[in-house]
């Protein structure tokens, strides 16, 4: 492939042989396959920052909470080391993502 970036830093890709070479305009730069990833793991990198700002406090825990399971498990064997372990992971998830004040 063939790859271009466009003034609106869109990119793009053409077939080598040639048989889409009109479509490729004078503003469009050619970039080496290196940057065409490099431009690809930037534009995801992106997206995923913004998704991530874009989560409220609550579901930012939810996401990184540990499973509940690991605390039943540790009830269930009476392994108070265990129940710590998952009341200190808790924690350091409520630490990371306080709640916001009102």
């Amino acid at each position: 492939m063939k790859h271009y970036i466009d003034a609106n830093n869109q990119l793009w890709a053409f077939e080598l042989d040639g048989s889409q070479d009109h479509l490729i305009t004078e503003s469009m730069q050619p970039l080496t396959d290196a940057q065409a990833n490099a431009h690809r793991a930037a534009v995801a990198a992106a997206r995923a920052a913004a998704h991530q700002a874009s989560l409220s406090y609550a579901q930012k825990r939810a996401a990184e909470y540990p499973p509940m399971a690991d605390y039943l498990d540790g009830v269930v064997k009476g392994d108070q080391a265990q129940i710590d372990g998952y009341v200190s992971a808790c924690l350091a998830v409520k630490a990371k993502y306080p709640k916001p004040t009102a």
